[in-house]
């Protein structure tokens, strides 16, 4: 048997991780299956704790593990984990330095497509990789690495003197019910939701996978175009338990796509309204299944879904295509329209920053914010993960290589007709376009549910806004309103 310590890295990044704490749920995946193996499991939450090095370092001198895993983990689907691969590699350099002989192994959508990168470098701490889903995958090296068989795991990376070596990828897991996160591992007074009327916070996997074929998204590589569902029964279950076993409140599905089956996610909220669970479910999903759902979503409502998160992306028809979205800007706003119509708040995304962006396009952006009018609106800087068609697309303008700054908050492609310091800039105007109409409109609202919970986002959202943009009324370009009012 051996001891192994799940460490969620050190990393914090404004904008993903301002409205609530999320448990690590892929690490807990992990150790669920290395506790189904018959090893000794630890978690370790440094992002949510606020962990240092030294903390880190302090827990596996205390732990004296056996192996190390870590993921390039950020506390959503997993798409846009890039930002945390520096942080992940640096805890293993920790254990490394603590005890040479501990075994360290990351794991993640990053580490999958560019484990030479990774293994490659001469100052590299990492002895193995582990590639696509790893559950079945971790539970093999487990025990065929103390032996020397880990040329027989599938699914892995590692070092042989100068050579890399990756061995064949895996099946799939045929079964996701077989699987069990090992929530008892995790510290629960830890996960919360910032947003009235706050609670304790989880997060759930319904699915694995996506066939969908966004250009910046990794996640159709990562699962190969497979889309897998856990029998809805069973999801059930897993929402009762952590609700009475952990007192949990609120549950984010952080599935890709969690409603690409719709009878079967019919039959989803069917079980959620019958069994009357008291918890406020959040979750993302595409624009043309919310139009497709129209005759169902007061069942979305009724199961107790609160909060949707949706791609929104773009101003034009002609970015959405280039984006292969799949979508256009008039069924985002039928989307948005009908999820409103059913009380369900809405957040939107549109992305800036692409090679072609003007401050004329940064004001389009933000004028179709306003026009679409959804609850919260946000506005991820483009970023080109450098396993994604994006990439490939946009090599030629990135100009930050700090991978840590891959957080959609940081500009990486520079635009040619814009500096970076533009793009930023231009950040800070779109939300401040936005929420300076939303904020009326929040204002004329009768005291309720949906005013305390705009709010109390608005709050959560901006509490540290002036010091991420202390820059605010210095040279912005004419016809770009409200800089300088809001310049205290």
């Amino acid at each position: 048997m051996a001891k192994v310590l799940f460490i969620a890295p050190p990393y914090r990044c404004w904008g993903v991780q301002v409205i609530g704490t999320w448990p690590p749920l892929q690490l807990a995946y992990l150790a669920g299956a290395a506790l189904e193996a018959g090893h000794e499991a630890r978690l370790c939450d440094a992002m949510n704790n606020g962990f240092t090095f030294d903390d880190v370092r302090a827990e596996i001198e205390t732990y004296r593990p056996d192996f190390v895993v870590t993921l390039d983990y950020l506390p959503v689907s997993g798409a846009i984990s890039t930002a945390t691969v520096p942080a992940a590699l640096q805890t293993l350099a920790v254990a490394k330095d603590v005890n040479p002989g501990i075994v360290t192994i990351i794991g993640g959508p990053h580490p999958t497509f560019l484990y030479d990168e990774i293994l490659g470098d001469p100052e590299c701490q990492t002895d193995f990789v582990l590639r696509g889903e790893g559950e079945e995958t971790l539970a093999e090296l487990l025990s065929a690495a103390p032996e020397g068989r880990a040329p027989e795991v599938a699914g892995i990376a590692y070092r042989v003197g100068e050579k890399i070596v990756a061995t064949p990828m895996r099946p799939h897991i045929a079964d996701l019910d077989t699987l069990t996160p090992a929530w008892h591992l995790l510290d629960w007074d830890l996960y919360h939701y910032n947003i009235e009327p706050w609670g304790r916070m989880a997060s759930i996997l319904t699915t694995r996978g996506c066939m969908m074929g966004c250009s910046f998204c990794s996640h159709r590589a990562f699962w190969r175009g497979d889309w897998r569902a856990r029998d809805p029964k069973k999801v059930l279950e897993e929402i009762r338990h952590l609700v009475d076993e952990y007192k949990v409140e609120f549950i984010t599905l952080i599935d890709p796509y969690p409603t690409n089956d719709r009878a079967r996610w019919e039959e989803q909220l069917d079980l959620l309204i019958e069994a009357k669970i008291d918890v406020h479910l959040l979750m993302e999903t595409r624009v043309e299944d919310i139009i497709r759902d129209e005759a169902i979503l007061p069942k979305y409502r009724e199961a107790g879904i609160i909060h949707m998160y949706l791609g929104a992306e773009s101003s034009s028809d002609e970015m959405l295509e280039s984006l292969n979205k799949g979508t256009d800007v008039d069924m985002n706003k039928r989307a948005i329209d009908l999820l409103r119509e059913h009380e369900i708040m809405t957040e939107a995304s549109f992305m800036i920053g692409f090679p072609n962006e003007t401050w004329e396009t940064i004001a389009k952006t933000a004028a179709e914010a306003v026009r679409l009018n959804p609850d919260i609106a946000v506005f991820p800087v483009i970023t080109p993960m450098p396993f994604t068609p994006l990439h490939e697309e946009m090599k030629d303008r990135i100009r930050v290589f700090d991978y840590s700054k891959y957080n959609l908050m940081t500009p990486i492609i520079e635009p040619y007709e814009m500096t970076l310091d533009d793009v930023y800039r231009a950040l800070a105007q779109c939300y401040m376009t936005f929420y300076g109409q939303k904020m009326k409109e929040v204002a004329r609202l009768e005291d309720g549910f949906k005013r305390r919970y705009m709010m109390s986002a608005f709050e959560q959202m901006m509490k540290d806004y002036g010091d991420r943009f202390d820059f605010l009324g210095e040279g912005m370009p004419p016809g770009m309103p409200g800089m300088g009012a809001h310049k205290e």
